[in-house]
């Protein structure tokens, strides 16, 4: 008896998992086109541009310097003691990491304002994805724009109301 009463809790709870499953629906969206076709993102690009351009300006000074101190031990070093060569190749030296180091800083930099400038326009766009989806009482929405899913089941493609949602053409 007790088997019985386990074979049919079994076949019931299998009968309510299949109904759950066959009752979500599933969507898809280009979270990637969905971002770059959104005003906030075009102009959060001209800011990152301009911020690393500004970057980009500042170290210039450090090549110059650079290249300023190994033009000035090409044209001097055959006149140069040994003392002298020792510490102008150490002051060369200390100018090659001191672009390394800023151009390392500078990229780190530049990532850290790209996640600043753009973390509210992914949050606006999730949330947005989120509405329309319980609006049109999807269960999943899957992002085609990383193209993992080789195979997926069939469902609707929610970046033109999404685009609607937030009032982009």
């Amino acid at each position: 008896m007790k088997k019985y009463v386990i074979i049919a809790f079994v076949a019931v709870t299998g009968l309510f998992s299949v109904n759950a499953m066959a009752q979500s629906k599933v969507a898809h969206i280009n979270a990637q086109a969905l971002v770059e076709s959104m005003p906030e993102a075009k102009k959060a690009e001209t800011d990152l541009q301009t911020f690393a351009q500004g970057l980009q300006t500042d170290g210039k000074a450090l090549v110059d310097e650079y290249t300023k101190k190994m033009k000035e031990f090409d044209e001097k070093a055959a006149s140069m003691s040994e003392n002298m060569k020792e510490i102008k190749g150490r002051e060369i030296q200390e100018a090659q990491k001191r672009i390394q180091d800023y151009n390392q800083s500078a990229e780190q930099k530049v990532q850290a304002k790209q996640q600043e400038l753009l973390k509210p326009i992914y949050d606006k766009a999730r949330k947005a994805i989120e509405d329309v989806a319980k609006e049109k009482g999807y269960a999943y929405v899957i992002d085609s724009s990383m193209g993992v899913l080789l195979v997926s089941p069939a469902g609707d493609d929610l970046l033109t109301p999404v685009k609607a949602k937030l009032g982009i053409k």
